[in-house]
């Protein structure tokens, strides 16, 4: 029940204090944005479409400077400059103030995202490492539960000066989160700053195979599209289910993210383990399409019930979708470039799931059992091409790292 090393404890008490902080802000941030900053609905999808865009072309520079300036200390620049920004939201307003925060948000947001998926590369052994990324994610949901259950608090005061101070009580969560990301021991490579001169082996957009096996990544990770855009809209109006199940729905997901995210993991160490991983999740994924379909003509109790089912079958994808990920980004990155591998593998699953929220929706509302099963359809396409892109992607770096070996030009 307890992460395996000290290091391994340390990060996963990080991982709750900084889901903390998050999941305070984010969960009133709806509130905040309509009634502080004085936006619309539209003006807040816009800007964070502006900025997903703008942080999707910047990972893999953002990464690469992480590599520079070591991961440890970019992680440690990005939740510093994240919890300053968040010192600035009560003084926000207006649309063109809003998107320019959210675009330096999001570009600080993937440039810690880059150092702390690096830094985690380095500091724990390849035993070890799976096992303690999924002891980190138990203690991000636990951490996001306690954020939302303070910022509903916040949000049931229902008063415009409590809502307002949400953001700098959280911008104080995360300085002390800085605090505790400052302290962690170097890794191995990760406080080493890297002159461009030693990065000799081929950037991380050369690897074709890697950016391929990710966007197929991307596509098994849009069971979060299902999970939390397409089964809750398929339930409010294509099933008879109360609305008051959706609550149910998210608690049953927590739980089970906490409880069996490090069970799942296991064997996912290696790219064999970490393919099999994904195939379970591809498996799950579909399970759940073949399950919920039929509830747009089922009724009472069997509609609860198999809503429910569907939603816990979506969580298994999600739980070994994870575990997979974790296995061929740490097997499957450059060791000299781990931080623009990180940047690489965001490009790579931005493209593969920025599409599902419109087309699933489209395909489940509109088309019904047929839209279903082309969701299930392009999941199980997605997750055969992953095998062949990541053969690809590890003779890429066999042939490159041989060839530094031997002295060759990169």
């Amino acid at each position: 029940m307890l992460p395996p090393t000290p290091l391994a404890r340390r990060l996963s008490s990080q991982s709750v204090l900084f889901a903390v902080g998050e999941g305070f802000f984010l969960t009133g941030s709806a509130v905040f944005f309509t009634r502080i900053v004085g936006l619309s609905a539209a003006q807040v999808g816009l800007g964070l479409t502006i900025a997903g865009v703008v942080s999707f072309f910047f990972a893999v520079p953002l990464g690469r400077v992480a590599d520079r300036v070591g991961p440890k200390r970019m992680w440690a620049l990005g939740a510093l400059a994240q919890a300053l920004l968040y010192l600035a939201w009560p003084w926000i307003s207006g649309f063109v103030a809003f998107a320019a925060m959210m675009v330096v948000l999001q570009l600080v947001d993937t440039a810690g995202s880059a150092g702390r998926g690096a830094y985690t590369l380095d500091a724990f052994t390849r035993e070890e490492r799976i096992r303690s990324l999924a002891f980190m994610r138990s203690a991000l949901n636990i951490g996001f539960s306690l954020g939302a259950l303070l910022g509903g608090l916040a949000l049931a005061t229902d008063r415009d000066e409590v809502i307002r101070m949400v953001p700098l009580a959280a911008a104080g969560i995360l300085l002390l989160n800085t605090l505790l990301i400052s302290r962690l021991p170097s890794a191995t490579r990760g406080d080493v700053a890297a002159a461009p001169a030693q990065l000799i082996t081929p950037g991380a957009l050369r690897n074709r195979g890697f950016l391929a096996l990710f966007f197929c990544d991307g596509v098994l990770a849009t069971n979060q599209v299902l999970l939390n855009v397409v089964i809750p809209l398929w339930l409010v109006q294509e099933t008879d289910a109360p609305h008051v199940l959706l609550a149910w729905l998210f608690g049953t997901n927590t739980v089970l993210a906490v409880l069996l995210q490090v069970s799942a993991s296991r064997g996912a160490g290696t790219v064999p383990g970490a393919l099999r991983a994904a195939r379970i999740s591809a498996a799950f994924f579909v399970l759940s399409c073949l399950i919920v379909l039929v509830t747009h003509d089922t009724i009472g109790w069997v509609t609860i019930a198999l809503v429910w089912l569907g939603h816990v079958t979506v969580t298994g994808a999600e739980l070994f979708q994870s575990a997979g990920h974790w296995g061929l980004i740490s097997e499957l990155s450059d060791p000299d470039r781990r931080g623009e591998y990180q940047g690489a593998a965001r490009l790579g699953g931005t493209a593969g799931q920025v599409w599902a929220p419109a087309a699933f929706t489209f395909l489940a509302i509109s088309w019904g059992t047929p839209g279903w099963l082309l969701i299930g359809a392009t999941v199980v396409v997605a997750v055969i091409g992953m095998h062949p892109a990541a053969r690809r992607a590890q003779r890429f770096l066999e042939a490159d790292h041989s060839g530094e070996s031997a002295g060759l030009p990169a």
